[in-house]
Order: structure tokens, then sequence, then C-alpha cells
């Protein structure tokens, strides 16, 4: 369920196609995004899962998987 709704708010914000997103893609050297990329792309994963990440949280996400990761550990926490 969370890397559905990851691949959709990546490929949004990246225009990029969703099935280029596996867990193990890189924000910045596979899709090319930026800080202000991911900024968008943290809000919308807040939004979208109804959680809220630590700015110091954010340097720990560079894959895929590193954001359902921290999702998972927000939702449970």
């Amino acid at each position: 369920m969370e890397l559905e709704m990851l691949r959709k708010i990546v490929s949004e914000v990246l225009n990029v196609d969703p099935r280029e997103i596996t867990p193990e893609t890189t924000f910045a050297d596979d899709l090319g995004a930026d800080s202000l990329d991911l900024l968008q792309i943290v809000m919308g994963m807040e939004e979208a899962f109804n959680v809220k990440l630590e700015e110091e949280e954010l340097a720990d996400i560079v894959t895929v998987a590193d954001a359902i990761t921290k999702i998972r550990e927000c939702i449970n926490s």
C-alpha cells in the first residue's frame, strides 16, 4: 500500500513513470530530485499518510524504501 501511494506522489512531483519507481530507486541519483523536489515529496507523504516527519529525519531518506520505512515508523509510533 505504501509503495503504490509513494509511487503516485513521486511520479506527480517528478513527472516520471510510476513503473520506474521501485523500493531501491534513489530520489537524487535515479530520479534527479533536488532538495525542493524532496520537500514536495515529503509534504505529499505527510498529507497522504497523515504523518509528520521531522526535519532531521529527512537526511535519512535516500531511497523509496527509506521513505516507506519512515512512514511505517511514524504510523506505528
